[in-house]
């Protein structure tokens, strides 16, 4: 890659030495930086412009206070100080999010590539907290930009326009095959915990020789006839995750009575606890709290969405002093011949996690009731030793496939990153460009 002949001291730590004909402006200076007109309660769920809700997208019906180019970024949320969308059209915008518009001296794509390569990172310096809570106006408002000449900044967005576009191709492509894995492995659970095991794996001599009977569920269908139907209650009970903490007694590092406990993401990312992932939480010895136990399963009880109501993760390891978070249920199973780890494959299979999500309630969140668990219909193999068959099976295909899921994350991480260092080496003046 080409460099510049020469270059000047910027001023600016961050930005280092830039071009010699190269200059800063601070960004009130080259645009107009606004925020929209639209809160939450405007959405609607269908229209034909695009009117942005911190870092989500909806549409907005009808009307619109913009027509032309602008680039939006979220001035608190999600997504807060992340410029998103570089738009040119009729789009309405929330009143929490920042319009930049009429900037005659930049080429519009060549800012968009700038400011989101730089923002973010810049204003994540000057807060306190491991997240941004909100992009303060005049902070924005004085944020530097470099700018080359307009015929460069021209030919640096078309540079990048061509080059990103190769990089997002080859990340949509992997995608796209660990969308196809990620599918396998949840048919290969949805299939093998409500059919069992198929024949070439030597279980049973024969699919012929399996009788079925119908489950009397819909999403289920059939199940093999010697499997047996229960209950969750009737297979062990359900406990509470901590009772009566406040926000002070979590994350006291220096504490002496500090404990670990199961975060909800825990639960939420994993099929089974990683044992790595723990909170802090004080728990002083005269407290009535449950510890956890090695193949307990645990639900989340409630959620925001769908995704997360019901989800169970299995503790496969023995945990010293460890408690649950609030949100959630533990089951701790006391019935002989149920394996914990079927148990747990079968309950996040799809098709029992969508009768799950059935019994959700609520408005601002889902919320579970522990008797909806407790009543909720499992099938068991009537055999530990099917049941450990399954277990094996499953954890033979999905290590295999987990192998693969996670060399394409590396893969997709590494284009992530290089599209990242690319765009921020060129609008920066690191890396010439030329028509």
């Amino acid at each position: 890659m080409k460099r510049y002949q020469t270059y000047k001291p910027s001023g600016i730590e961050w930005l280092g030495e830039i071009p010699e004909d190269w200059e800063v402006r601070r960004l009130k200076d080259i645009s107009i930086v606004a925020t929209g007109s639209r809160n939450t309660e405007d959405k609607l769920d269908d229209g034909k412009y695009p009117f942005f809700v911190r870092s989500q997208t909806v549409e907005y019906i009808d009307t619109y206070s913009f027509n032309g180019e602008a680039i939006l970024t979220a001035g608190d949320g999600v997504g807060v100080a992340k410029v998103f969308h570089h738009y040119i059209g009729k789009f309405e915008t929330h009143q929490r999010v920042y319009r930049i518009s009429n900037f005659p001296k930049c080429n519009g794509r060549f800012l968009f590539y700038f400011l989101m390569e730089n923002v973010y990172k810049e204003v994540l310096k000057f807060n306190v907290k491991s997240t941004v809570d909100s992009l303060r106006m005049p902070m924005f408002l004085q944020f530097p930009v470099l700018l080359p000449t307009k015929s460069a900044q021209t030919a640096i967005a078309n540079y990048l326009d061509t080059k990103t576009a190769a990089i997002d191709r080859k990340i949509e492509l992997l995608t796209t095959k660990a969308n196809k894995y990620k599918a396998l492995r949840r048919s290969l659970i949805n299939e093998t915990v409500c059919r069992g095991l198929p024949a070439s794996e030597g279980f049973t001599p024969s699919e012929a020789l399996i009788k079925m009977k119908d489950s009397g569920i819909e999403w289920i269908g059939m199940i093999p006839e010697h499997w047996e139907e229960y209950r969750m209650k009737d297979l062990g009970f359900l406990y509470s995750g901590l009772s009566g903490k406040a926000g002070d007694d979590f994350n006291q590092d220096e504490n002496e009575n500090n404990c670990d406990f199961i975060p909800f993401t825990n639960i939420f990312n994993n099929e089974t606890i990683n044992p790595e992932i723990m909170g802090k939480v004080v728990v002083f010895e005269n407290e009535k709290q449950n510890k956890v136990k090695k193949n307990d399963l645990f639900f989340l009880m409630s959620s925001e969405d769908y995704d997360g109501l019901g989800k169970s993760s299995l503790l496969a390891v023995d945990l010293i002093n460890t408690y649950l978070n609030s949100f959630c249920k533990g089951f701790r199973i006391t019935r002989k011949k149920v394996l914990p780890a079927f148990l747990n494959y079968q309950l996040q299979s799809d098709t029992f996690r969508k009768i799950m999500q059935i019994e959700g309630k609520g408005f601002t969140r889902l919320n579970l009731k522990m008797e909806k668990v407790n009543d909720f219909t499992v099938y068991i193999p009537n055999t530990i030793e099917e049941q450990a068959a399954i277990v094996k099976y499953l954890n033979e295909k999905n290590t295999h496939i987990d192998t693969i899921l996670t060399n394409i994350s590396n893969q997709i991480n590494k284009l992530t990153q290089l599209r990242k260092t690319l765009i921020n080496d060129v609008v920066t003046g690191k890396i010439k460009v030329t028509d």
